[in-house]
């Protein structure tokens, strides 16, 4: 492995006693699955919001957000479905960065369960939404552990469309619903509001190794 890449895969060591968590299966394959079609995007046009409980509110536009600080993570992909897919290579920004650059946060500390107070109130909770109106949330702690990134790269490419392109979230600690496809925001929440997949009786949680798919 390069020394530029990022191992997370023993994460599970936290979680359980096995890094294929139960009742998934192993594939070599990368499954394609969405609420909906593949939306459509210009990177002309295309931007990326922060906003919520900040210090500070942001906009990107595709080639800035291109230009902020990026790490390439090796890491695992766990499906609800039941497929999980071991060594990904993703490359991206992560959550920490925005967290901070937004007053969120003043460091990387994964622990941290709350945002600085800010004039817009203290997060506890984060929304991400997507091009084809897919949202999903996460407790901010769960956010800032390593690993999470908005990913644009994958394998060493761009990440394909199908995939969730130009942009998206991985969690490799949670079900990847966690991870919107297609993201264009996140939000910072002052107390938790559920997703499109939550609200349908999906686990708010999503621990595969607690097998957390639905609630």
């Amino acid at each position: 492995m390069s020394k530029d890449v990022t191992d997370v895969t023993d994460l599970y060591e936290e979680f359980g006693d096995e890094r294929l968590p139960p009742g998934q299966r192993e594939t070599s394959a990368f499954p394609v699955l969405s609420k909906g079609p593949t939306p459509d995007w210009d990177p002309e046009t295309w931007t990326f919001t922060v906003t919520g409980a900040v210090e500070d509110e942001l906009t990107f536009s595709w080639d800035e957000f291109q230009q902020l600080p990026s790490e390439t993570h090796q890491q695992d992909f766990h499906c609800v479905t039941g497929w999980s897919k071991f060594d990904c290579t993703f490359t991206g920004v992560p959550f920490s960065e925005l967290a901070k650059r937004a007053g969120v946060i003043d460091d990387t500390d994964e622990r941290r369960s709350s945002g600085n107070p800010t004039p817009s109130g203290q997060a506890v909770h984060v929304m991400f939404s997507a091009l084809d109106g897919y949202t999903t949330d996460l407790p901010l702690e769960a956010c800032l552990r390593e690993g999470v990134l908005f990913a644009w790269g994958h394998d060493g490419d761009s990440l394909p469309a199908d995939h969730g392109g130009p942009l998206r979230v991985v969690t490799p600690h949670r079900y990847a619903y966690k991870g919107a496809k297609w993201v264009d925001g996140v939000e910072f929440l002052t107390a938790p509001e559920r997703g499109y997949w939550e609200r349908r009786g999906y686990s708010q949680t999503a621990d595969p190794w607690q097998e957390e798919r639905y609630s």
